[in-house]
């Protein structure tokens, strides 16, 4: 991992368009798209930790999403563009929890967050493996640079339907 990635706190991707495709009838990225820009900013984060494409062809050990929480807060366009951030919340020797925002590139707006635990595996099993030596050293690494981040609003907020206490006769 270079210097200026570790000192970039959270980690930022680079932009990408929104394809034409992804567009729904409702005029705005349809929400598994969502996920998929969340996906590829993800991939520039284990390129950078040294888990990317070929770690998965060479080492024959990869990374499987354990669980996700996307939040929808702002519609995008498909004019836009937009950069995902990485922020690690915690991790261990097997697991990585992670935030997500989705920004407008230029105007900054928050368009959505992804809250992840992602497993760290060998494909022979495929089981979940501790991460080797050199990528757990570059996961400590970029987490050190981010410890002093405040927690992201929304990292933990649990998922249901809020009731309103019913007045008592």
């Amino acid at each position: 991992m270079d210097q200026q990635s570790i000192r970039n706190a959270p980690f930022v991707t680079p932009p990408q368009g929104i394809e034409p495709g992804w567009i729904d009838f409702n005029g705005h990225l349809n929400m598994a798209y969502y996920l998929l820009v969340f996906d590829r900013g993800y991939e520039a984060v284990a390129r950078t930790l040294g888990m990317g494409a070929t770690y998965a062809a060479e080492r024959r050990m990869t990374t499987y999403t354990g669980d996700a929480r996307v939040s929808y807060l702002r519609e995008v366009h498909g004019d836009a563009r937009v950069v995902t951030t990485f922020q690690i919340l915690d991790h261990d020797e097997k697991r990585l929890h992670a935030f997500q925002e989705m920004r407008h590139e230029t105007e900054g707006w928050l368009a959505a967050t992804c809250e992840t635990l992602t497993l760290h595996i060998d494909m022979a099993g495929p089981k979940v493996c501790p991460f080797p030596d050199d990528v757990l050293a570059r996961i400590e690494a970029m987490a050190a640079a981010q410890a002093d981040l405040p927690r992201p609003e929304g990292a933990g907020r649990p998922i249901g339907i809020r009731r309103k206490p019913q007045a008592r006769p």
